[in-house]
């Protein structure tokens, strides 16, 4: 005989509706997310503008590592990493956003590719 408690989350369970159960699997499996990696240069008016440390600001913001420097070219170069949902975001952000000052022409992603772990523990500024 099942124990009263027990009995009472059985009956409880059953009266859930399974694709309710089923959505939220899929909405927690899709928060965690695949992992992502893109580089990125932003060309426009880009240096002198704060936008190293603004974006910085923003990746730690939205919960994705890696790293961005300004290029010898006057553009600011880059890599994201993290969960695709995230990475998608920051990607929207060094595209339209940047630092106040700043004025996006384009931003070139390349070598986008679904990764197995984070190469970077951190997003940080290189020189």
């Amino acid at each position: 005989m099942c124990p009263l408690p027990l009995l009472a989350a059985a009956v409880a369970a059953s009266r859930t509706p399974l694709r309710l159960l089923g959505r939220g699997l899929a909405a927690a499996m899709s928060a965690a997310g695949r992992l992502k990696s893109v580089d990125y240069e932003v060309f426009g008016r880009v240096q002198g503008v704060c936008f190293r440390m603004y974006t910085e600001g923003e990746a730690k913001k939205i919960g994705v590592v890696g790293w961005v420097k300004n290029t010898s070219k006057g553009t600011v170069t880059g890599q994201v990493q993290g969960p695709e949902e995230k990475v998608n975001s920051m990607m929207s952000w060094l595209s339209k956003v940047g630092s106040p000052s700043s004025r996006i022409d384009r931003t070139n992603f390349s070598n986008e590719k679904t990764i197995s772990k984070l190469e970077y523990s951190n997003f940080s500024i290189r020189y």
